[in-house]
């Protein structure tokens, strides 16, 4: 392949990943295509893209980025996958895959994470943290838990006020 036809292929790489800042690295060698193509769909419903790459490319269109740390050193075969909510729902999603019996093959090989790589066991673990809508839904549960202990204890004894002064009322 020509230098011309590299730096080519180099930018349009760099250019699907222009804003990434978190991805996970995956092994899918080993999958028939049609387990490919059902986890490919898979994928784009949860709004997360799979690409299978090169390394030394890879390496050429993420030099200078976030995603940078993730892939020094790297060998053997590599998929980028990148997308999703956020890096702990990507996590999640590669997890899920790499138990799952029709994707035996697949497996996490590592990622970044605000431009740090992780390793294979880093990627498990972050798959086991609340996701972003998780860590809302409890924050709204602590910043309403006071509230709405603070109104059951002040309507309380005026409920049982007002019962009292409603029976005397209807005697």
């Amino acid at each position: 392949m020509s230098k011309f036809v590299k730096d080519l292929i180099k930018n349009d790489i760099a250019k699907r990943l222009e804003g990434v800042e978190d991805a996970l690295l995956v092994n899918v060698v080993g999958l028939d295509a049609n387990s490919t193509v059902q986890m490919r769909k898979d994928l784009r419903q949860k709004n997360i893209q799979l690409m299978v790459i090169k390394n030394s490319l890879a390496r050429r269109a993420t030099e200078g980025t976030s995603l940078a740390p993730g892939l020094e050193g790297v060998n053997g075969t590599l998929a980028l996958m990148w997308g999703a909510e956020d890096v702990v729902s990507l996590a999640k999603e590669a997890t899920r895959l790499a138990e799952d019996p029709a994707y035996e093959k697949f497996e996490a090989r590592g990622g970044v994470m605000d431009g740090e790589a992780l390793s294979a066991e880093a990627v498990k673990e972050v798959s086991k943290w609340p996701s972003r809508g998780e860590q809302l839904s409890l924050l709204v549960g602590q910043i309403l838990g006071p509230g709405s202990s603070l109104n059951s204890v002040l309507l309380g004894p005026a409920g049982a006020l007002a019962s009292q002064v409603k029976s005397k009322s209807e005697e």
